[in-house]
């Protein structure tokens, strides 16, 4: 929501801007490989485990141990990717390349940002991944349709910690489908929450206060 010019009747500041990322796919594919294929990838700043848990991959004992090992440099790349604000510019020029050319391929690399199948291919992206998103999408979509009106999104109605956050610099909130707490500043910018951090108004201002 943006306004050239202040609305008196609104608390909402007319030139603060928000974007709510709340289905980073990559994030996502490389929450669920971590899961279904049971890594361990070692100490670090990883997030909780999935709220909705996937069903175990038949050859989780057989994967990789580069899997695991490399796991965390992926999400440390993803999130960070995630984090930066979005090149307005990479869309028209995408349009302008042709279909599986070089430089379209590095555009949408670009776009994108790392990802597990850069790093690894499509072998641990079974039909498990597809059937576990395409239930988080529904159930996402369920949530969106359950909110009556702009004063029952989340910002609005944490607008009180959201305000001062914004004014030290925050434009962009990423949230992951994981159980418990996961909130990290993860740029000049951005925000990491958990989706139920997000869904719950004390816990989302506590979340926000941490950027002010």
């Amino acid at each position: 929501m943006r306004s050239s010019r202040p609305i008196p009747s609104s608390p909402w500041p007319h030139d603060m801007v928000i974007e709510v990322q709340d289905a980073a796919h990559p994030l996502l594919e490389l929450l669920w490989v971590r899961e279904a294929w049971a890594l361990s990838p070692g100490d670090g700043d990883a997030p909780p485990l999935l709220a909705v848990s996937p069903r175990r991959e038949p050859d989780a004992e057989a994967a990789p141990e580069a899997w695991s090992r490399e796991w965390l440099a992926i999400w440390t790349a993803a999130v960070a990717h995630a984090a930066a604000p979005v090149d307005r510019d990479l869309f028209p020029a995408l349009q302008r390349t042709a279909d599986g050319s070089p430089e379209r391929r590095e555009l949408l690399g670009r776009m994108i940002g790392p990802t597990w199948r850069d790093r690894f291919g499509d072998d641990a992206l079974t039909d498990g991944w597809s059937a576990w998103n395409a239930r988080r999408s529904e159930e996402q979509v369920g949530r969106m349709r359950a909110v009556r009106g702009l004063e029952e999104q989340p910002e609005r109605i944490a607008l009180d910690a959201l305000v001062p956050a914004w004014r030290a610099g925050l434009t962009k909130i990423v949230t992951i489908p994981c159980a418990g707490e996961h909130t990290r500043v993860i740029g000049a910018h951005a925000l990491l929450v958990a989706d139920a951090t997000r869904a719950d108004p004390d816990r989302y201002r506590a979340a926000l206060a941490r950027f002010a």
